[in-house]
């Protein structure tokens, strides 16, 4: 058993964890997102192919890197030939709030073995962040996240998986005029506007669209670091001048118990 008072995959037995309600619980609402991450899956499956990627190799990066925006963003940068420092750099800089995101874990998962850890933050993502934190916004660790995390998580993973290869077999024979990629940005943008709770975020985000529109006509992409920079920066100063900020999130009262 584990600290959350439940069996999870390396512990003990996984049907454990499949009876329990809040892994169902994580699984539908979950679900209300997958039709956006299916659609960005997709797109980011077909921009993979398109840009000249051999297909096994996009299957295995879409396996191994696992982080929808920073591929749809560095896929274009592969392509035009831009220095591999660029590439590295800007994956990197997209993925920084990850980081954020794992001290954040640590307060959920940190009683876990280093091995489990890895795990969980290997099949974690942004959606599954944002919701973890609406189930359950006290930051310690409570009965049922353990479930409602696997139950989330592997959806979105099994989602975005299934997706992406589904968008490298079809590329050559997805229409442009499908539309998908605005389907993409939809999605992205439905992530960014359920984690804008406060005026720091809004203000960080506001910076980096200004930002990056403003370097637009810098090489290699280089606007996107620019945005990155701009609004880590001044969400950096704000949080230093107001440290009394409130929650992203709004706080609902987590479950006495799990349920039977």
């Amino acid at each position: 058993m584990s600290g959350s008072g439940v069996s999870y995959p390396g512990e003990a037995c996984a049907r454990e964890l499949l009876r329990h309600p809040e892994f169902w619980r994580g699984m539908r609402e979950m679900s209300g997102m997958s039709i956006g991450i299916g659609a960005w899956g997709l797109v980011t499956g077909v921009a993979m192919v398109k840009s000249g990627m051999p297909l096994l190799l996009a299957v295995f990066m879409s396996l191994t890197v696992y982080a929808g925006s920073a591929q749809l963003v560095v896929v274009p940068l592969i392509a035009s030939g831009s220095p591999m420092w660029v590439v590295w750099l800007t994956a990197f800089c997209v993925n920084l709030r990850f980081v954020i995101f794992s001290t954040l874990w640590r307060h959920y998962f940190g009683r876990f073995p280093r091995a489990r850890r890895c795990l969980m933050g290997y099949v974690s993502g942004d959606v599954t962040f944002v919701l973890m934190a609406q189930r359950f916004p006290e930051q310690a660790p409570a009965p049922g996240q353990v479930p409602y995390f696997w139950g989330a998580s592997s959806l979105n993973w099994t989602t975005w998986q299934l997706s992406s290869i589904a968008g490298m077999l079809l590329a050559e024979t997805i229409p442009v005029h499908w539309g998908l990629g605005f389907a993409g940005v939809l999605a992205l943008v439905g992530v960014l506007c359920s984690m804008l709770g406060d005026r720091i975020t809004w203000v960080s985000a506001g910076v980096a669209a200004a930002a990056a529109v403003a370097a637009f006509a810098l090489p290699l992409k280089l606007n996107i670091l620019a945005g990155i920079a701009a609004a880590v920066t001044v969400g950096l100063v704000l949080e230093a001048a107001l440290p009394q900020r409130s929650r992203i999130v709004k706080r609902t009262p987590p479950p006495a118990e799990d349920a039977p």
